[in-house]
C-alpha cells in the first residue's frame, strides 16, 4: 500500500503533461488535411482550370507539370496552393510524401514552406488581374506502394485551394500497361469517386478529371501497376501516440534492457558498498550467564536496552521500542503500572529514586512522561506526548550511533536515499513526459522511474550496521529465541517472577510477550498477587497477567502512537 501513493504521484503529472500535449498532435494524425490556402486570395478568386500531367519514373519519382488558369479577380499578385504530404495509414503510421525541385515559369517565384502534413506552396508575380497562367514544375516522392500482386501508385494531384476550382484534370502516364485506375473527390478522406476516370493510349495513359470543387476539397488519382514496374517504396512517419511513444522496439527494447541493467547494477553495487552489515567480530549464541542451578541461559548483551535492542534490529526507533523503554523503566524501579478495574486504564506513578544511570533517551522520556504530575494516566497521555515522543526517538537514533553500532543515524540514511529516490522519480517523469511528446523512446523515461522507486523502496535497507552493531544483532537474535522458547520452567518461582519480569521489556520488543508470560501463569499461588513494578485491581493473580500484559502494552502504544508526529523512517 505505501508504494502505491508515489507510484499514483509519479503517474499523475506522465498522464496529464502528454495528454495536454497531445491533442493537436492526434488530431493531425487522425485527420492529416493540409491546411487551406487563403492568404492571398480575394472573394471573386477562383480556379478555372487546374491541369495535372504526371510522369512516373522508373525510380519511383513521379514528376509532375501543373498548368494553372487563376483568375484574379479584380487584382492581385499571388496565390497560395497546399500539397497534401501525409495521410492515415494504419494505427501507427501515416504515410509520408516529399515534392522536391519545386519550379515555377516566369514572371513569377515560388516558395515551398513545410508544414505539418502539407507542403504550402507561394507564388508571387507582378500585380494583374483576370485569368492568368503560372506554370509549376516539381517531382513528388513515395506515390509508390508495393503490393502482394502489383504496385499502386496514390497521390492527391489536386486540392489545397482557398477557392473554388472550376475544373481540374489530371494525366498519368507511364511506360507500362495500366492493370485499373479510381479516384476520389471530396474531402482528404472521402471514398467518392471523381467524375472522369479512364485509360488511353493502350493502357498506358490514365486520365482523371472533376469540376466545379469546393475550397479544401481534393482530388486523389490512383492506378494499379504491374510488379516491378518501379523501384519506389513509401515513407512512413510514427504517429505521436502515447501508445507509439512507449512503443518496444530494437532500439528502446535495448537501451531499457541495457539502462535498467546498469541503473539497478549500480543500485546493487552501492547497496553492496554502503548499505550492507558488516560481519560480526564475534560468535553467535554464546551462553552469558548461568543460575543457580547450573543451568546456562542467554541474557540481552551487556548494559544493553530493550530500546537500543529494538532500535538495532530494525533500524527504527518506533513506538514499541519506546513501549519496551516504559515497561523496563518501571521493572528497573523507577516507576509503578497501576491497572485499574477492567482492564478499562492503567496509570503510571514516578517513584522516588536517583536517575543518574539513565541514558539520555530514557531520561526524555522518564521526564516526558510525568510532565503533568507524578501520576499520569495512559488515558491522559493521548496527544500530549508529541514533543517529547520526537525527542525520545532522536536521542535513540544518536544513541545506536554513540554505541557503536551505526556510522550514521538510519533515519537519516533513510531520508538521504528516499529524498533521492523521489528526486530521481519526479526528474524522470518529467523527462518521460518531454520524451513521449518529441520522441518514441519514452521507454527509457520509465527505466530511470523503476531506478527512482527503487530507491525509494529500497532505500529502508540500506542504513548499514558496523561489526560491533552485527556482533550485538547476533547475541540479541539468539536472546530472541530463548524467550520465544520461554524455558524457565525449572526456576523456582520467586526467581521465575523476577527472571520474567526482567527480561519481559525484551520480550515487549520481540513481541514474544504470551509465550514469555506463560513462564509466571501458575506461579501465582506460591509466588504473591502482583508483581514489585505492576499493580492489578482486587482480585488479581498472575495468572491473569499475560493478558493484563496484553491489553496494557496495546494500550501503551495506542496513547503514543497518537502523539507520535509523522516523520519518515
Amino acid at each position: 500500500m505505501h508504494m502505491l501513493g508515489p507510484l499514483r504521484l509519479l503517474a499523475a503529472p506522465l498522464v496529464l503533461l502528454f495528454l495536454a500535449a497531445a491533442p493537436g498532435t492526434a488530431h493531425a494524425a487522425d485527420t492529416p488535411a493540409a491546411p487551406v490556402a487563403a492568404a492571398a486570395e480575394t472573394a471573386d478568386d477562383r480556379v478555372v482550370r487546374d491541369e495535372v500531367i504526371l510522369t512516373l519514373g522508373t525510380d519511383g519519382v513521379l514528376h509532375a507539370k501543373e498548368i494553372i488558369t487563376y483568375d484574379f479577380g479584380s487584382g492581385g499578385d499571388g496565390f497560395e496552393r497546399a500539397f497534401s504530404t501525409r495521410i492515415h495509414h494504419d494505427d501507427e503510421r501515416d504515410r509520408a510524401f516529399e515534392v522536391e525541385n519545386l519550379q515555377v515559369a516566369q514572371p513569377y517565384t515560388a516558395e515551398a514552406v513545410e508544414e505539418d502534413g502539407s507542403t504550402l506552396v507561394k507564388v508571387k508575380g507582378p500585380q494583374a488581374s483576370g485569368p492568368q497562367t503560372v506554370t509549376l514544375d516539381y517531382d513528388v516522392v513515395g506515390s509508390i506502394l508495393p503490393l502482394p500482386q502489383g504496385q499502386e501508385l496514390r497521390w492527391t494531384a489536386v486540392g489545397g485551394w482557398g477557392v473554388p476550382v472550376v475544373e481540374a484534370a489530371v494525366t498519368l502516364d507511364v511506360d507500362v500497361m495500366i492493370r485499373n485506375v479510381n479516384c476520389f473527390a471530396g474531402a482528404l478522406s472521402s471514398v467518392i469517386g471523381c467524375s472522369e476516370f479512364t485509360t488511353k493510349k493502350q493502357r498506358r495513359q490514365a486520365v482523371y478529371g472533376q469540376e466545379n470543387m469546393l475550397p479544401d476539397e481534393y482530388l486523389t488519382v490512383v492506378a494499379g501497376l504491374p510488379p516491378q514496374t518501379t523501384s519506389g517504396q513509401p515513407s512512413y512517419i510514427q504517429r505521436k501516440t502515447l501508445a507509439a511513444s512507449f512503443t518496444v522496439n530494437a532500439v528502446t527494447g535495448g537501451a531499457l534492457g541495457a539502462l535498467l541493467l546498469l541503473l539497478l547494477g549500480g543500485f546493487g553495487l552501492l547497496y553492496f558498498l554502503r548499505g550492507r552489515d558488516k560481519r560480526a567480530d564475534s560468535g553467535v549464541q554464546v551462553p552469558l550467564s548461568a543460575d543457580g542451578d547450573g543451568q546456562a541461559g542467554f541474557e540481552p548483551p551487556d548494559g544493553v536496552r530493550p530500546g537500543q535492542i529494538g532500535t538495532l534490529i530494525d533500524e527504527q526507533a518506533d513506538v514499541i521500542d519506546v513501549t519496551a523503554s516504559i515497561i523496563d523503566l518501571a521493572v528497573r524501579g523507577y516507576l509503578l503500572i497501576e491497572e485499574e478495574e477492567g482492564k478499562s486504564d492503567w496509570a503510571l506513578r514516578r517513584l522516588d529514586r536517583p536517575v543518574n544511570d539513565l541514558h539520555p533517551y530514557e531520561q526524555i522520556l522518564y521526564d516526558g512522561l510525568f510532565l503533568m504530575g507524578e501520576r499520569v494516566k495512559l488515558s491522559q497521555l493521548g496527544g500530549t506526548f508529541t514533543v517529547k515522543l520526537g525527542q525520545v526517538r532522536t536521542a535513540l537514533y544518536e544513541d545506536v550511533v554513540k554505541q557503536g553500532w551505526f556510522a550514521r543515524r538510519p533515519d537519516a540514511v533513510r531520508s538521504r536515499w528516499t529524498v533521492a529516490g523521489y528526486a530521481v522519480a519526479a526528474l524522470a517523469t518529467v523527462g518521460t513526459v518531454v520524451l513521449a511528446i518529441l520522441t518514441n523512446y519514452a521507454l527509457v523515461g520509465l527505466a530511470l522511474i523503476a531506478f527512482g522507486l527503487a530507491l525509494i523502496f529500497f532505500g529502508k535497507h540500506m542504513p548499514a550496521k558496523t561489526g560491533k552493531g552485527s556482533t550485538v544483532l547476533a547475541h540479541t537474535l539468539g536472546f530472541r529465541d530463548h524467550l520465544r522458547r520461554g524455558e524457565a520452567v525449572e526456576v523456582p518461582d520467586r526467581q521465575r517472577i523476577a527472571l520474567f519480569s526482567r527480561y519481559l521489556p525484551y520480550a515487549v520488543v520481540f513481541d514474544v510477550v504470551e509465550p514469555w508470560a506463560k513462564t509466571v501463569e501458575d506461579a501465582g499461588v506460591q509466588g504473591g498477587d502482583n508483581l514489585y513494578w505492576y499493580e492489578g485491581p482486587a482480585e488479581w493473580d498472575l495468572a491473569k497477567f499475560a493478558d493484563s500484559m496484553r491489553a496494557f502494552t496495546f494500550a501503551l502504544s495506542g496513547a503514543l502512537a497518537q502523539s507520535r508526529p509523522y516523520v519518515g523512517k
